[in-house]
C-alpha cells in the first residue's frame, strides 16, 4: 500500500505545482533510496506476499516487491558467469512483439531485441533474456508470468496481472512481420493454481452480456437505479436471494438536520484546478483537491468537502466524484457462512470510489433496534488500523504525518439503517484485513455530524475479490451512551483473515 499512497501524494503535489515528473517513478525511487524494496534477491517460483491474480498498474510496483526486477525489460533472469546457469524467473507478456495467442493456459512468448523504435531492426540474438529462456526450457524451471491488459478506466493505461507459474515446453525461431527472425517460446501453465487471466477473460464476457453469468438469480438487483446492472448470484446452494428491500441510491433523513452551516461554494468557471488559490473548495480541503485527475482519492481525511450545487463549476469537475454514482460492475453473491457479499467484475485501483452507504439515517425515535432483526446497519465507529494508516509515506516527502490513531479517532453520531432501503453497500461484509475504507464526504448540507459515508478502495483489488471493510470496535455512538441502543453490538467474526481479532 505504501507505494501507491506515496504515488498519489506525489501526484497531488505535482498537479498543484504544475510539475511534469512521473509520480510512479518518483515514488519508486524514494522507496528504493530508503531501502523499502522487498524480496531483493531473485528467486525461482512464487514471490512471498504476491498471490496469483494480483494486479499492478505500474512496472515499478512489481520491481519494488521483487516480482519482476527490470523496470523496462520483459524478461527477468538470474545471471551467472556460466552461461548455462543463466535462468529466466519472470516474463511480462505485454503484446509488444506481436504476440497473438490468447489461450489462458498456453502462452507463446516472443523473445526480446531487434524491435526497437529508435534503432535499426535486426534478427534477435541468443543472449541475455533470450538465452535465459532457452536454458529454462532445458532445466524445466518454473517461470512467473505476468499478463497485461488495457485499463478499462484509462485509455492510455495498462494493468499487469500475475498469472502464476509456467514452464517452457517448446522453442523455435520464426519470421516476424518486420521480416527479421525472432525467438518463440511456448509456455504451459502449471496445473492446480488459482484462476488468473482466465477469470479476467470471463468477467469481460459477463460485462459484455450479463446474461452469460452462470448461476445468476437476477440480472439487475437495482432495477435500473444504478447506471450499470447489479447481478445477483448463488453458485453455492439453493438460497434464492436476500430479504426484500427497496433499492435506493442515497440516504434519507427521517428528521430535518438540526445543526447546519452555510455551504462553501467556489466560483471556478469550468472545473476546479489544483493549485488555484481562489478555489474555496480546495481551501476547505486544506489547500488540496481531494481527488486526482482520474478520480482517485489521494488520502484519507476526517472529512472531504466536494463541490455543492451552489458552486459554479460544472458537473465534470473532479471534486464531484461521489456525486456521479457507481461506475463499477457489481455482483451480489452468496458466501454461505457469511450471508450475501459484494464483489466487482472490474479491476479496482487503490483510491477508487466504490459506493455510498445508502439507507435511512436513524435518530432517537428508532434507537432500539435488534441486531438480529436488522443486521444492515452502519455505525461510524473506528474504521481500524489499516484504514487509519492508509496515508503512508509522509516522512519520505518530509511532511508531517496526518495519520489518525484508534486513540484519537473521533466517532461520528451518524447511524444508517439499510434494512428497508439501501444499495449494494448493505452487502459489504466485515473483515479484519479489509480492502475498503469509509470516508466521510460533505456536499449537500452543512452538518458535519451527518456526512455521506462513501467507500473507497484501500488497495488494488482484482476482479471477483470480495469487497469488505472493517466494522470497527463498535459501541454506542456519541450521544447514545447508556441508552437502549443495540444496533452496534459486537458479533463473532468469520472473516478468516490471519489477522482476525475475533469480532
Amino acid at each position: 500500500m505504501m507505494f501507491d499512497s506515496l504515488r498519489r501524494r506525489v501526484l497531488q503535489l505535482d498537479e498543484k505545482e504544475d510539475a511534469s515528473r512521473r509520480a510512479d517513478l518518483k515514488a519508486g525511487t524514494l522507496m528504493m533510496q530508503n531501502n523499502l524494496r522487498i524480496n531483493n534477491h531473485k528467486m525461482i517460483g512464487h514471490v512471498p506476499g504476491v498471490e496469483v491474480g494480483d494486479i499492478f498498474f505500474f512496472r515499478i510496483e512489481m520491481c519494488i516487491i521483487g516480482l519482476h526486477a527490470p523496470a523496462m525489460g520483459g524478461i527477468d533472469y538470474i545471471s551467472s558467469k556460466n552461461k548455462d546457469e543463466t535462468l529466466a524467473v519472470c516474463i511480462i507478456s505485454s503484446g509488444g512483439y506481436e504476440n497473438d495467442d490468447d489461450d489462458t493456459d498456453i502462452l507463446v512468448y516472443t523473445g526480446q531485441g531487434g524491435n526497437s523504435r529508435h534503432k535499426e531492426k535486426h534478427d534477435q540474438k541468443l543472449e541475455r533474456g533470450n538465452l535465459a529462456l532457452m536454458n529454462s526450457k532445458i532445466k524445466k524451471n518454473q517461470i512467473r508470468v505476468v499478463r497485461s491488459a488495457q485499463d478499462p478506466f484509462c485509455n492510455s493505461g495498462k494493468i499487469y496481472i500475475y498469472d502464476g507459474l509456467y514452464r517452457i515446453e517448446d522453442t523455435w525461431t520464426d519470421t516476424a512481420k518486420n521480416g527479421f527472425n525472432v525467438f518463440k517460446y511456448k509456455l504451459r501453465r502449471d496445473p492446480g493454481q488459482p484462476d488468473g487471466i482466465s477469470l479476467w477473460k470471463m468477467t469481460e464476457k459477463w460485462k459484455a452480456n450479463p446474461a452469460t453469468r452462470e448461476k445468476a438469480i437476477l440480472l439487475d438487483l437495482s432495477s435500473k437505479v444504478e447506471h450499470l446492472p447489479v447481478c445477483l448470484v448463488n453458485d453455492v446452494d439453493d438460497e434464492k436471494g436476500p430479504s426484500h428491500f427497496n433499492y435506493v441510491a442515497g440516504v434519507k433523513y427521517l428528521r430535518p438536520l438540526r445543526k447546519t452551516k452555510p455551504l462553501q461554494c467556489c466560483k471556478c468557471p469550468s472545473v476546479c484546478l489544483p493549485g488555484d488559490p481562489n478555489c474555496s473548495c480546495a481551501q476547505q480541503n486544506g489547500g488540496d483537491l481531494p481527488y486526482s485527475a482520474t478520480g482517485l482519492l489521494a488520502k484519507h481525511t476526517p472529512m472531504v468537502y466536494e463541490c455543492s450545487s451552489n458552486c459554479q463549476c460544472s458537473h465534470n469537475c473532479r471534486n464531484r466524484i461521489t456525486q456521479k454514482g457507481i461506475k463499477l460492475n457489481f455482483e451480489v453473491f452468496w458466501t454461505g457462512d457469511r450471508g450475501w457479499g459484494l464483489r466487482s467484475w472490474d479491476p479496482i485501483r487503490a483510491g477508487t470510489f466504490i459506493c455510498e452507504y445508502a439507507g435511512e439515517v436513524i435518530d432517537e425515535t428508532k434507537m432500539d433496534i435488534d441486531v438480529e432483526e436488522d443486521k444492515y446497519t452502519f455505525c461510524a465507529s473506528c474504521p481500524g488500523d489499516k484504514a487509519l494508516s492508509w496515508n503512508l509515506g509522509a516522512e519520505l516527502l518530509e511532511e508531517k504525518s496526518t495519520a489518525v490513531t484508534t486513540k484519537n479517532f473521533k466517532k461520528l453520531p451518524i447511524i444508517i439503517r439499510a434494512n428497508n432501503e439501501g444499495n449494494v453497500a448493505r452487502f459489504l461484509n466485515h473483515s479484519c484485513s479489509p480492502n475498503l475504507l469509509w470516508q466521510a464526504v460533505q456536499y449537500d448540507h452543512g452538518d458535519d455530524s451527518y456526512p455521506h459515508i462513501m467507500f473507497f478502495a484501500m488497495e488494488h483489488i482484482p476482479p471477483m475479490t470480495e469487497l469488505t471493510y472493517d466494522y470497527g470496535t463498535r459501541g454506542a455512538p456519541p450521544g447514545f451512551e447508556g441508552k437502549p441502543f443495540k444496533a452496534c453490538k459486537l458479533k463473532s467474526c468469520l472473516c478468516g483473515s490471519k489477522h482476525c481479532r475475533g469480532y
